[in-house]
């Protein structure tokens, strides 16, 4: 196992207490400017997490079989996790219903409502919004979080396959992927009819479940094997597709998500999974 700390609050006061708590004869080794690493034995670490909680910082026990260059496949979550924000509240303020809308959203994301037909209700919310309000969300508001092209750049380094697949629609999805660069997306489609949304969503809704089978599937088709793959996300509806992943990331993600997922990113940016895959 080792043991990865990383933020930028981290300093070498930070290391010395650690490394007190942790004890043995190994020393930290950095791996990025504010990340380092300490080969460690199997254990809890309770004291080391709740010291490292407490000053901000990341912290996760890592499997040494887990390394950049054994995975060939990661998929992500779009709203909150690759963009700051969720777009179906985004757009509803278009229309003065965020409060709303984003109620829902919020509930949806704890895992407190079924996601499919909460999707179904917010979208029938949005009915008659111009189609351009879309185009506008994505110019004025649409913004990646922090380290997001820095981990796709490393994907791309280290020949790992980059998939977005989310609950949230088409335009959005597609932006992201063309200009990240991308290998793969799947979205919702909004139905739009004469320049104005429908309120109705086309075809099967991506939930939970077609989440994790999006990620099997290509995981098959490229001849991958489960311990292969890398999953992304920070809401209920991601927890199905990292179920499936051999490492699930959950990204300033909801409770629910970071207490079942493989490790936790609270503090630094995307570009952090890089140093928790890396030694």
């Amino acid at each position: 196992m080792r043991l990865v700390v990383q933020g930028p609050a981290i300093s070498m006061a930070h290391l010395t207490h650690i490394h007190g708590l942790v004890g043995g004869y190994n020393q930290f080794a950095q791996v990025a400017q504010h990340a380092y690493y300490l080969p460690v034995a199997e254990g809890d670490y309770v004291e080391v997490k709740a010291f490292c909680a407490s000053q901000q910082i990341d912290c996760a026990l890592v499997e040494d079989a887990h390394r950049l260059a054994k995975f060939g496949l990661c998929v992500m979550d779009m709203d909150s996790t690759l963009i700051s924000i969720e777009c179906i509240d985004e757009i509803a303020d278009m229309m003065n219903i965020k409060p709303q809308v984003a109620e829902i959203t919020e509930a949806a994301m704890r895992g407190e409502l079924d996601f499919s037909a909460s999707l179904r209700k917010r979208v029938a919310l949005l009915k008659g919004l111009p189609e351009t309000a879309l185009q506008q969300v994505i110019d004025e508001r649409l913004r990646f979080n922090p380290g997001v092209p820095q981990w796709i750049d490393t994907c791309k380094q280290h020949g790992i396959k980059t998939m977005v697949v989310s609950g949230g629609f088409t335009v959005f999805a597609h932006y992201v992927q063309q200009t990240l660069g991308l290998d793969y997306a799947v979205s919702n489609t909004l139905e739009i009819v004469d320049g104005k949304l429908t309120g109705q969503v086309l075809g099967d809704i991506v939930d939970a479940q077609r989440k994790a089978d999006e990620l099997v599937k290509l995981r098959d088709q490229l001849g991958l094997t489960a311990q292969q793959t890398i999953a992304i996300g920070d809401g209920a509806n991601d927890l199905k597709m990292m179920s499936v992943s051999e490492v699930g990331v959950a990204y300033h993600a909801k409770p629910v998500v970071q207490q079942q997922a493989k490790y936790a990113l609270n503090i630094v940016g995307l570009d952090g999974v890089a140093n928790l895959l890396t030694m």
